[in-house]
């Protein structure tokens, strides 16, 4: 069968044998790229490509200026897709045009325009033990981090959300896999469908993502280091704090080699790698990201999120930026300092504020530009866009040292890159070409063989019209026409009527209904100058083209620490912006055990378009006189509202933001955890009420004094008594135990528990004020000391609309329970009274 197959499609099959299993193979004919056999048959559908057959073989094609767009669609189905690009010049090959797998795209490796979120990192993530690694190929940024447990671990997942796991082949024996429990059965090919990486000690899954294995002995600490030291031109890691960090140097030096040799992408720009720390950030799990609306999660858009409140920025660098800040709030109070002095100074400099983000609206995504560059895939628009991005930075640093003294970490990291603007400006024209092939991006006067050959093309159309002309005279056949035929070139072509008067000199080449077309040795001649210009010409500019991106390549290093100081300037103005736009105020920020907020209010309820007049509450908190706020009142009122508040404000002031109060005073937190609400999980099985356990166990096994808690409603997904049994429990855990003495803000329905307050002296009862008008309730939305007085459940069920039969029946069993007039003997039934609810004494009126 082999000999029967073309030798393109030899060719083809070759290639295809080298990919990764599943990889749809994009293979470059001509103006398209086409895909085969059953590569067709799956990419045809998702892609909206018409399936076709040559002979039995099933194909599909789509035209390769469009790539971007059809590989966007092949990646969002959870594809991957191996592009098969021709290597050298069809003119000038030989016999078949060489082709290669000039690089594989996967969810976690795209750097495509139009396939990324420029707001936001796109990572690829290698496990090795507890060591995770990260690289987002789009900017060349590449994090190892270490975790004491494997809980940890699944957190730091979830939090940082990679788009691919890279994990062992577990059908390959040769290493044994230093990922997860044998149970997850990882080692499934389908990478379409999702694996889970992480388990907790009980085996249960923490944690489902696109899984993608790979050869087992890439994890092997041997070839790991040899793949990190050879990449970084290192004799060893030590010089990045790598050292004797196996799980680290296992999980960086795989996810390099799959990422560099198995989908041959380029890895020049990737420059360093960044050890991150646990310890140097406040954690913050997905359950808290989640119920604080910290970023937009499931649901949840940007604009009703903490990031929608605060991300002003106007680079996309600083819009990542703002949004890994809110993410990984600092946990050191000089770090925290350091940033409310940037924010402050910005603050108290309208003008240098206002100058300063007009300056960065110009300015690109210089991060992934220089990828581009760095992998010689930037086009001609690109560059200038570069060029663009790069020409204020001496402005700014004009304005940064001239007004901002302080900042000279911005300063001394924003690198003028002068030359390189000038270069760009000189060799780039002001409106070029994008593709390559087509010419027409070098400007004029940057080189003067390239104007020659310029000229040469631009005098051709001159000389077409007066040699039209001249042989129209010579012949006497008015109605010659000289014209450039696709595929066939120059050709005089004359009418029928006229074909008698065609003088001898004229060599036919083609027939047509409405005449014959011809050519002279002049006009081959032509030809032969003219196109060779042209074609000369477009070698020449791809030529100079090279030099330019070699040129700005070499810069690469210093043009990635401008981006990452651009993102950073960026994001410090947005919180100075929004400091001043919103009313915050700078907190105080320091390694006492104090939480105090004077005034404090919601950022994002406040700022809603529809949202009622906000009323702030104050709040204080330590480990010995307030350490647990026992809250109670009606739904509706604003408890959750409230607690949620005060742990979103001291996120916000750890991250480095002026926070919505009057004042505030901070010792910096560890950790903040919050358990509000739940729901069944059905697709592992877990109730509502495990599922509430299990992430209040999380809670108790983590907490340390210097974290914040906040608890809604714990103990309400099982029995009244054992519920409140477990609530009570939870909380004199929280206040006996020395190592979970955690600053705890706890809101319930459960009135039993404010006995809590009269044997324990570091917990504290409040409330929800309510006024109750003749049976109409105002909720006053303030917080105050004390106990509420009842839940006023049933009027919120009015309120919401509850038949008022229903109401009426359900105050009247309200009032026998609360007499307890349910006999324990008999079944729970509570009777209806004999006579109408109208007529019963005491009888209350709703509304």
């Amino acid at each position: 069968m082999a000999a029967e197959l073309t030798p393109m499609m030899r060719q083809y099959l070759a290639i295809k044998r080298e990919v990764p299993a599943g990889a749809i193979v994009m293979f470059r004919l001509g103006d398209f790229y086409e895909m085969f056999g059953e590569d067709a048959v799956i990419a045809s559908p998702i892609l909206g490509a018409t399936l076709t057959h040559r002979g039995d073989q099933p194909m599909c094609g789509v035209p390769y200026h469009a790539l971007n767009s059809y590989l966007a669609k092949l990646i969002r189905a959870g594809k991957t897709a191996a592009l098969c690009d021709q290597v050298e010049d069809p003119k000038t090959a030989k016999g078949l045009v060489r082709r290669e797998v000039t690089r594989i795209v996967t969810p976690g490796t795209v750097t495509e325009d139009g396939l990324l979120d420029e707001t936001t990192n796109t990572y690829a993530a290698a496990v090795s033990g507890l060591g995770l690694a990260l690289l987002d190929l789009s900017t060349g940024e590449f994090i190892v981090e270490q975790f004491a447990a494997q809980e940890k671990l699944d957190e730091a997942l979830e939090r940082y959300h990679p788009a691919e796991v890279i994990i062992p082949d577990r059908r390959d024996k040769s290493v044994a896999s230093p990922v997860g429990a044998e149970t997850n059965a990882l080692g499934s090919r389908d990478k379409s469908v999702a694996s889970p990486v992480g388990t907790d000690n009980g085996g249960a899954t923490l944690l489902s993502r696109q899984a993608t294995p790979i050869e087992s002995w890439t994890f092997s600490v041997d070839a790991a280091l040899d793949c990190l030291t050879r990449h970084f031109k290192v004799l060893s890691l030590d010089g990045f704090g790598l050292t004797d960090k196996t799980d680290l140097i296992s999980a960086a030096g795989a996810l390099l080699y799959y990422v560099g040799t198995t989908l041959h992408h380029s890895l020049e720009h990737v420059r360093k790698i960044q050890l991150r720390q646990s310890d140097d950030v406040l954690v913050l799990d997905v359950g808290t990201l989640r119920h604080l609306q910290l970023i937009p999660v499931g649901d949840v858009p940007k604009e009703a999120s903490l990031l929608g409140v605060l991300d002003v920025t106007k680079t996309p660098m600083g819009a990542r930026t703002m949004r890994n800040w809110i993410l990984r709030p600092l946990a050191r109070a000089a770090d925290v300092n350091a940033r409310l002095d940037a924010v402050q100074a910005f603050v108290e400099n309208r003008g240098a504020l206002a100058s300063l983000r007009t300056l960065l609206s110009g300015v690109r995504d210089l991060e992934r530009l220089i990828q581009k560059v760095d992998a010689f895939r930037a086009n001609p628009r690109d560059v200038k866009a570069l060029a663009a991005s790069l020409r204020p930075i001496p402005e700014i640093n004009g304005l940064l040292s001239s007004t901002i003294s302080s900042l000279n970490t911005y300063h001394l990291s924003l690198i003028a890159q002068q030359g390189l603007v000038d270069l760009i400006d000189k060799a780039i024209c002001e409106d070029p070409a994008v593709m390559l092939a087509d010419g027409g991006y070098i400007a004029s006067g940057y080189n003067g063989e390239l104007d020659e050959l310029r000229a040469i093309a631009a005098e051709g159309h001159q000389w077409l019209a007066e040699y039209q002309t001249r042989e129209q005279q010579r012949t006497g056949i008015s109605k010659l026409k000289v014209k450039r035929v696709p595929a066939f070139g120059y050709m005089i072509e004359v009418p029928k009527s006229f074909i008698p008067q065609v003088p001898a000199d004229y060599v036919r080449r083609r027939t047509l209904t409405t005449g014959e077309q011809y050519v002279t040795e002049e006009l081959k001649e032509y030809e032969r100058k003219v196109v060779g210009a042209q074609d000369k010409a477009i070698a020449i500019e791809q030529t100079l083209f090279r030099g330019v991106l070699e040129t700005i390549a070499a810069k690469t290093v210093e043009i990635q620490e401008t981006a990452l100081a651009l993102g950073a300037l960026d994001a410090t103005l947005a919180l100075a912006d929004r400091a001043l736009a919103a009313g915050y105020v700078r907190p105080t920020v320091d390694d006492s055990d104090v939480l105090e907020i004077v005034d404090g209010r919601h950022p994002i309820i406040e700022q809603l378009p529809d949202a009622e007049p906000f009323v702030p509450n104050s709040s204080f908190l330590n480990t010995t006189t307030d350490q647990i706020i026992l809250i109670t009142g009606p739904n509706m009122a604003g408890k959750s509202t409230y607690i949620r508040q005060v742990a979103t404000i001291a996120v916000m002031a750890q991250m480095g933001s002026f926070v919505p109060a009057a004042a505030m005073r901070l010792g910096v937190l560890d950790r903040v955890f919050t358990r509000i609400g739940a729901g069944d999980d059905l697709a592992r099985g877990r109730s509502t009420f495990l599922v509430e356990m299990q992430e209040t166990a999380n809670i108790l096994n983590n907490a340390t004094p210097k974290s914040l808690i906040v608890l809604d409603e714990i103990g309400r997904g099982t029995s009244t008594f054992d519920g409140i049994s477990i609530a009570w429990s939870v909380a004199e855990y929280l206040h006996g135990k020395a190592s979970a003495k955690a600053k705890t803000l706890f809101a319930t329905h459960y009135h039993e528990l404010t006995d809590l307050a009269d044997t324990f002296p570091g917990i504290k009862n409040y409330t929800v004020k309510v006024k109750d008008e003749g049976g109409r309730v105002v909720f006053l939305r303030r917080i105050v000391p004390g106990i509420a007085e009842k839940s006023f459940g049933i009027h919120v069920g009015a309120m919401a609309g509850l038949p008022q039969e229903v109401v009426g029946r359900a105050e009247e069993i309200l009032k026998n329970l609360e007499a307890n007039e349910l006999d324990v003997n008999r079944p729970k039934v509570v009777k209806k009274p004999r006579k109408r609810l109208s007529e019963l004494p005491g009888q209350m009126t709703f509304f």
